[in-house]
């Protein structure tokens, strides 16, 4: 059954109802030392500049604000409508969760939002198809900081303390996609990935702009993985799909 969270954030969305659920079929690594192994690899995913952002609208109720709902209010406030893309986060959220190597029980998944909020996700997470629900759900969260399953036994979306360096284990290797980035084919660059470190991987989750080594200390190297801008969720399905073509995932 579909794990349904109410919206109690005005009185207009009290009898908004977000359902999402939990899919108990994908594997989570529990692994919490600061090694990995061969038959214990991990991905952790950092989703960064995602334009997460709430907005109180005349009705009285709170949405995610984006450009196509909330024009009047972005020209109100001089606010640039392409930097404000959640439909971008949704598309890579899903990218990740719905991806064999999320359900084979090998990735971990970040926010960070260009209001510097940084958001867990759990594996098991099944975010909403829509961008409709997607955006209360998103709403609720921020409002609320954390989304339990309804048996209350499951954190499946929580905010935490930055900074996400401090959630990378200990000798992870970590890596920025940008087009500034030295050029590899998905191939090469899962091929040589190595085998004993968890691997960090950060996507931009904006409609402009790319990922800034100034902005992440911990990245090792950009890498570019087409001659040709990519949209995020691209990105992300090149690349998971080129890990688990390396690791055997299929």
């Amino acid at each position: 059954m579909p794990k349904r969270l109410r919206n109690s954030d005005s009185k207009k969305s009290e009898d908004t109802i977000v359902e999402i659920e939990q899919d108990k079929n994908i594997k989570v690594n529990n692994n919490d030392n600061n090694t990995s192994n061969s038959s214990n690899k991990e991905v952790i995913i950092i989703f960064d500049k995602a334009s997460l952002e709430t907005v109180k609208t005349k009705s009285g109720s709170y949405e995610l604000l984006n450009c196509d709902d909330h024009v009047n209010i972005m020209k109100k406030f001089d606010k640039d409508p392409q930097m404000y893309r959640p439909d971008i986060i949704h598309q890579e959220i899903m990218a990740a969760l719905d991806s064999p190597l999320n359900k084979s029980g090998h990735m971990k998944i970040y926010v960070h939002t260009e209001a510097n909020v940084l958001i867990e996700i759990n594996p098991k997470t099944r975010i909403p198809r829509t961008y409709k629900r997607f955006s209360g759900l998103m709403v609720q969260l921020l409002h609320r900081l954390k989304i339990r399953s309804a048996d209350g036994n499951d954190m499946l979306l929580r905010v935490v303390k930055n900074p996400v360096s401090g959630y990378l284990p200990a000798g992870s290797r970590s890596y920025g996609f940008s087009h500034k980035g030295s050029l590899f084919s998905p191939t090469h660059f899962a091929s040589n990935l190595p085998d004993n470190a968890p691997i960090v991987l950060v996507f931009g989750a904006m409609a402009s702009g790319s990922i800034d080594v100034a902005d992440h200390p911990y990245i090792e190297q950009l890498v570019s993985i087409s001659e040709y801008p990519l949209s995020g969720v691209v990105a992300v399905n090149r690349i998971l799909g080129a890990i688990e073509n390396h690791w055997g995932i299929v």
